[in-house]
């Protein structure tokens, strides 16, 4: 019995430190010719992922919901996490580690932004700007940003492989969930 659990966990260990890859192309809003495959076990395992840019949220009568509302009590407890700065510290480490352990091949995006008002725009690329030149610098990365100061736009075209081992994901998780400043963050958000 303890020895048909051992192997059992030991295929299962197996399993996750196998990697998985994503890989896609697309373009929006065309969205005609968008493809997004998973690959897992050496490319004997493939799954493609359904891409409808087509799908849209209505009743049966055509007509959109309404957006729903009360929402607000939520985000303003998970801003009592987010002020403490350990919580910060920490989130921001595990997105830095869970970053730096998807390999990225031949990843190319290529973006134009537009808000229709100069001005929006130039406060939308403030921001954008600067994260569009810091993931530039990124190995196997070409992402490339472009505001579009005339136009009222938003055009993504982008295709590459990204990969990771579910093995690695689930330690840098268990690493988060294993975090005092984690724990401490959640208590303030009940305590709100």
């Amino acid at each position: 019995m303890l020895a048909g659990l051992l192997i059992f966990l030991l295929i299962v260990i197996a399993l996750l430190a196998i990697p998985v890859a994503l890989e896609f192309s697309v373009e929006w809003p065309d969205g005609a010719q968008n493809e997004i495959v998973l690959v897992w076990a050496l490319g004997l395992v493939r799954a493609r992922i359904p891409t409808s840019s087509s799908e849209k949220a209505s009743t049966a009568d055509g007509v959109p919901p309404e957006p729903k509302k009360g929402g607000r009590g939520k985000s303003a407890r998970m801003l009592a996490a987010v002020r403490q700065r350990p919580f910060r510290q920490r989130v921001y480490r595990f997105v830095g580690d869970l970053w730096r352990a998807v390999i990225k091949e031949n990843v190319q995006v290529r973006a134009r932004v537009g808000l229709g008002d100069p001005a929006d725009t130039g406060q939308l690329w403030a921001v954008v700007g600067p994260v569009s030149g810091m993931l530039s610098g990124v190995k196997g990365v070409s992402i490339a940003i472009e505001p579009d100061f005339v136009n009222a736009t938003f055009d993504v075209d982008g295709s590459g492989r990204l990969q990771v081992v579910p093995l690695q994901v689930i330690a840098i998780s268990m690493g988060l969930l294993g975090s005092p400043a984690i724990w401490q963050g959640l208590r303030a958000v009940r305590a709100s």
